[in-house]
Protein backbone atom coordinates (compact mmCIF):
# COMPACT_ATOMS: atom_id res chain seq x y z
CA UNK A 1 0.00 0.00 0.00
CA UNK A 2 0.83 3.43 -0.67
CA UNK A 3 -0.82 4.90 2.18
CA UNK A 4 2.37 4.83 4.31
CA UNK A 5 5.05 5.65 2.20
CA UNK A 6 6.30 8.16 4.17
CA UNK A 7 4.87 7.23 7.84
CA UNK A 8 6.78 5.81 10.63
CA UNK A 9 5.31 5.00 13.77
CA UNK A 10 7.39 5.70 17.31
CA UNK A 11 6.36 3.25 19.75
CA UNK A 12 7.87 3.23 23.53
CA UNK A 13 10.03 0.43 22.34
CA UNK A 14 10.11 -0.37 18.64
CA UNK A 15 10.04 1.82 14.94
CA UNK A 16 8.27 1.11 12.70
CA UNK A 17 9.06 1.90 9.08
CA UNK A 18 7.71 1.60 5.75
CA UNK A 19 9.30 -1.39 3.97
CA UNK A 20 11.73 -0.16 1.47
CA UNK A 21 14.70 -1.31 -0.93
CA UNK A 22 17.64 -0.41 1.35
CA UNK A 23 16.04 -3.13 3.78
CA UNK A 24 15.61 -6.27 1.19
CA UNK A 25 19.19 -7.37 1.40
CA UNK A 26 18.88 -8.23 5.25
CA UNK A 27 14.68 -9.08 5.11
CA UNK A 28 16.43 -11.60 2.90
CA UNK A 29 19.01 -12.97 4.95
CA UNK A 30 16.42 -13.41 7.37
CA UNK A 31 14.46 -15.44 5.30
CA UNK A 32 16.96 -18.13 4.46
CA UNK A 33 16.66 -19.42 8.59
CA UNK A 34 14.47 -22.40 7.90
CA UNK A 35 12.57 -21.73 11.49
CA UNK A 36 11.35 -18.39 9.79
CA UNK A 37 9.88 -20.46 6.69
CA UNK A 38 8.05 -22.51 8.65
CA UNK A 39 6.41 -20.13 10.96
CA UNK A 40 5.81 -17.63 8.41
CA UNK A 41 4.64 -20.61 5.65
CA UNK A 42 6.96 -19.14 3.58
CA UNK A 43 9.10 -19.83 0.71
CA UNK A 44 13.25 -18.75 -0.06
CA UNK A 45 13.28 -16.46 -2.65
CA UNK A 46 16.40 -15.47 -4.60
CA UNK A 47 18.07 -11.62 -3.89
CA UNK A 48 16.36 -10.52 -6.88
CA UNK A 49 13.20 -11.96 -6.56
CA UNK A 50 12.81 -10.16 -2.93
CA UNK A 51 13.54 -6.78 -4.42
CA UNK A 52 10.69 -7.55 -6.90
CA UNK A 53 8.18 -8.69 -3.91
CA UNK A 54 9.47 -5.58 -1.90
CA UNK A 55 8.30 -3.26 -5.35
CA UNK A 56 4.96 -5.27 -5.60
CA UNK A 57 4.20 -5.05 -1.95
CA UNK A 58 4.90 -1.22 -1.57
CA UNK A 59 2.63 -0.47 -4.90
CA UNK A 60 -0.14 -3.60 -4.51
CA UNK A 61 -3.29 -2.13 -2.39
CA UNK A 62 -4.22 -5.14 -0.56
CA UNK A 63 -0.76 -5.11 1.51
CA UNK A 64 0.19 -2.89 4.57
CA UNK A 65 3.53 -3.42 5.75
CA UNK A 66 5.92 -2.13 8.52
CA UNK A 67 9.19 -3.27 8.93
CA UNK A 68 10.04 -2.81 13.04
CA UNK A 69 13.16 -1.49 14.33
CA UNK A 70 14.70 -0.99 17.71
CA UNK A 71 13.10 2.17 19.81
CA UNK A 72 15.54 5.48 18.29
CA UNK A 73 16.63 6.22 22.16
CA UNK A 74 18.44 2.71 22.13
CA UNK A 75 19.97 3.45 18.96
CA UNK A 76 21.61 7.18 20.35
CA UNK A 77 23.78 7.89 23.62
CA UNK A 78 21.88 10.13 25.93
CA UNK A 79 23.23 12.46 28.12
CA UNK A 80 19.80 13.82 30.19
CA UNK A 81 16.88 11.71 31.11
CA UNK A 82 14.73 12.95 28.71
CA UNK A 83 13.91 10.56 25.57
CA UNK A 84 15.22 11.90 22.80
CA UNK A 85 12.88 10.21 20.17
CA UNK A 86 9.97 12.42 21.74
CA UNK A 87 11.26 15.49 19.90
CA UNK A 88 12.04 13.26 16.54
CA UNK A 89 9.56 15.33 13.93
CA UNK A 90 10.74 12.52 11.09
CA UNK A 91 12.86 9.36 10.57
CA UNK A 92 15.57 9.43 7.94
CA UNK A 93 15.71 6.07 5.98
CA UNK A 94 18.85 4.26 6.20
CA UNK A 95 19.72 5.84 9.06
CA UNK A 96 16.88 4.85 12.13
CA UNK A 97 16.27 1.85 10.20
CA UNK A 98 19.95 0.73 8.95
CA UNK A 99 20.31 -2.85 8.53
CA UNK A 100 22.27 -2.61 12.52
CA UNK A 101 18.65 -1.61 13.85
CA UNK A 102 15.98 -4.12 11.68
CA UNK A 103 15.04 -6.65 13.89
CA UNK A 104 11.04 -8.01 11.61
CA UNK A 105 8.31 -6.78 10.26
CA UNK A 106 4.84 -6.94 10.39
CA UNK A 107 1.96 -7.08 7.76
CA UNK A 108 -1.78 -6.62 7.05
CA UNK A 109 -3.40 -8.44 3.85
CA UNK A 110 -6.72 -7.53 2.67
CA UNK A 111 -9.18 -10.49 1.58
CA UNK A 112 -12.95 -10.17 0.33
CA UNK A 113 -15.19 -11.91 2.04
CA UNK A 114 -15.34 -14.69 -0.21
CA UNK A 115 -18.75 -17.14 0.97
CA UNK A 116 -20.47 -13.25 1.06
CA UNK A 117 -19.28 -12.74 -2.29
CA UNK A 118 -20.57 -16.55 -3.34
CA UNK A 119 -24.03 -15.44 -1.77
CA UNK A 120 -24.34 -11.74 -2.65
CA UNK A 121 -22.25 -10.63 -5.82
CA UNK A 122 -23.06 -7.02 -5.79
CA UNK A 123 -20.49 -4.39 -7.36
CA UNK A 124 -23.38 -1.71 -5.53
CA UNK A 125 -22.63 -2.23 -1.96
CA UNK A 126 -19.53 -1.65 0.28
CA UNK A 127 -16.81 -5.24 -0.43
CA UNK A 128 -17.13 -6.73 2.77
CA UNK A 129 -13.25 -7.38 3.79
CA UNK A 130 -11.28 -9.92 6.07
CA UNK A 131 -8.07 -8.18 7.39
CA UNK A 132 -5.13 -10.88 7.94
CA UNK A 133 -2.43 -9.87 10.14
CA UNK A 134 1.16 -11.46 10.08
CA UNK A 135 4.17 -10.45 12.26
CA UNK A 136 7.80 -11.83 12.47
CA UNK A 137 10.73 -10.91 15.16
CA UNK A 138 13.47 -12.39 13.16
CA UNK A 139 16.82 -11.60 15.11
CA UNK A 140 16.85 -14.10 18.05
CA UNK A 141 18.38 -11.72 20.43
CA UNK A 142 15.45 -9.42 20.79
CA UNK A 143 13.06 -12.87 20.87
CA UNK A 144 10.80 -13.07 23.63
CA UNK A 145 11.60 -9.07 24.84
CA UNK A 146 7.62 -8.01 24.37
CA UNK A 147 8.34 -6.32 21.21
CA UNK A 148 6.29 -8.41 19.13
CA UNK A 149 3.23 -7.34 21.47
CA UNK A 150 4.03 -3.84 21.16
CA UNK A 151 4.52 -3.90 17.84
CA UNK A 152 1.04 -5.55 17.02
CA UNK A 153 -0.55 -2.96 19.44
CA UNK A 154 1.12 0.14 17.68
CA UNK A 155 -0.16 -1.50 14.10
CA UNK A 156 -3.39 -2.33 15.32
CA UNK A 157 -4.02 1.30 16.81
CA UNK A 158 -2.45 2.70 13.24
CA UNK A 159 -5.14 0.29 11.19
CA UNK A 160 -8.07 1.53 13.17
CA UNK A 161 -7.11 5.37 12.91
CA UNK A 162 -6.58 5.22 9.53
CA UNK A 163 -9.37 2.68 8.51
CA UNK A 164 -10.66 5.30 5.99
CA UNK A 165 -7.56 5.60 3.93
CA UNK A 166 -6.75 2.12 3.84
CA UNK A 167 -10.47 1.51 2.62
CA UNK A 168 -10.12 4.40 0.08
CA UNK A 169 -6.64 2.69 -1.21
CA UNK A 170 -8.41 -0.96 -1.38
CA UNK A 171 -11.72 -0.32 -2.80
CA UNK A 172 -11.84 2.99 -3.90
CA UNK A 173 -15.42 4.37 -4.27
CA UNK A 174 -17.24 1.18 -3.17
CA UNK A 175 -15.95 1.44 0.33
CA UNK A 176 -15.38 -1.50 2.57
CA UNK A 177 -17.53 -3.19 5.50
CA UNK A 178 -14.91 -4.41 7.69
CA UNK A 179 -15.49 -7.93 8.70
CA UNK A 180 -12.83 -9.13 11.10
CA UNK A 181 -8.81 -9.50 11.81
CA UNK A 182 -7.45 -12.85 11.42
CA UNK A 183 -4.38 -14.99 12.03
CA UNK A 184 -3.55 -18.47 11.20
CA UNK A 185 -0.50 -19.64 13.13
CA UNK A 186 1.15 -23.03 13.29
CA UNK A 187 -0.52 -25.24 15.93
CA UNK A 188 3.05 -26.02 17.70
CA UNK A 189 4.21 -22.17 17.27
CA UNK A 190 3.01 -21.89 21.30
CA UNK A 191 4.24 -18.59 21.61
CA UNK A 192 2.64 -17.29 18.67
CA UNK A 193 -1.02 -18.38 19.76
CA UNK A 194 -0.68 -17.18 23.16
CA UNK A 195 0.92 -13.36 21.63
CA UNK A 196 -2.55 -12.73 19.95
CA UNK A 197 -4.86 -14.42 22.60
CA UNK A 198 -2.99 -11.81 25.09
CA UNK A 199 -4.16 -9.10 22.29
CA UNK A 200 -7.54 -10.04 21.63
CA UNK A 201 -8.26 -12.75 19.07
CA UNK A 202 -10.44 -15.96 20.06
CA UNK A 203 -9.37 -19.01 18.69
CA UNK A 204 -12.72 -20.02 16.14
CA UNK A 205 -12.09 -24.09 16.78
CA UNK A 206 -10.95 -26.26 19.12
CA UNK A 207 -9.01 -28.18 16.24
CA UNK A 208 -6.30 -27.25 13.79
CA UNK A 209 -7.55 -26.95 10.07
CA UNK A 210 -6.26 -29.40 7.50
CA UNK A 211 -2.82 -27.63 6.76
CA UNK A 212 -2.15 -27.73 10.58
CA UNK A 213 -2.67 -23.76 11.25
CA UNK A 214 -4.95 -22.62 13.92
CA UNK A 215 -7.07 -19.55 13.39
CA UNK A 216 -7.43 -16.46 15.15
CA UNK A 217 -10.38 -13.94 14.59
CA UNK A 218 -11.36 -10.02 16.42
CA UNK A 219 -14.25 -8.99 14.84
CA UNK A 220 -14.81 -4.83 13.99
CA UNK A 221 -17.52 -3.43 15.97
CA UNK A 222 -18.34 0.31 14.60
CA UNK A 223 -14.93 0.23 12.96
CA UNK A 224 -13.22 -0.43 15.88
CA UNK A 225 -11.12 -3.47 17.16
CA UNK A 226 -13.43 -3.39 20.58
CA UNK A 227 -12.22 -6.59 22.08
CA UNK A 228 -8.33 -5.59 21.35
CA UNK A 229 -9.25 -1.83 23.10
CA UNK A 230 -10.57 -4.09 26.05
CA UNK A 231 -7.46 -5.87 26.36
CA UNK A 232 -4.66 -3.89 25.87
CA UNK A 233 -5.87 -0.55 24.75
CA UNK A 234 -4.92 1.08 21.70
CA UNK A 235 -6.23 4.17 21.19
CA UNK A 236 -3.23 6.97 21.28
CA UNK A 237 -0.73 4.17 20.79
CA UNK A 238 2.18 5.32 18.70
CA UNK A 239 3.12 8.64 17.47
CA UNK A 240 3.17 8.90 13.68
CA UNK A 241 6.20 10.92 12.48
CA UNK A 242 7.47 11.63 8.90
CA UNK A 243 9.96 9.26 6.74
CA UNK A 244 11.99 11.00 5.01
CA UNK A 245 13.32 8.71 1.79
CA UNK A 246 15.38 12.05 0.10
CA UNK A 247 18.96 10.97 1.91
CA UNK A 248 17.81 7.00 1.51
CA UNK A 249 20.58 4.42 -0.88
CA UNK A 250 17.45 2.20 -2.25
Amino acid sequence: MKINEFTSIIAPRVLLVPYSAHHVPTYHEWMKDEEIQKATASEPLTLDEEYSMQRSWRTDNDKLTFIVCTHPGEQRPSTSNSDPSSATQAITAGKEDAPQHMVGDVNLFLYDDEEDEEQSPDEHRPRRVIGELEIMIARRDHQGKGLALETLRAFMSYIQSHLPAISSEFAGARGVEWRYLRVKIDKDNARSLKLFERVGLVRTSAEPNYFGEVELRTPFVGGRLRHVEAKIGLEGFGRTVGYNIQDSQG
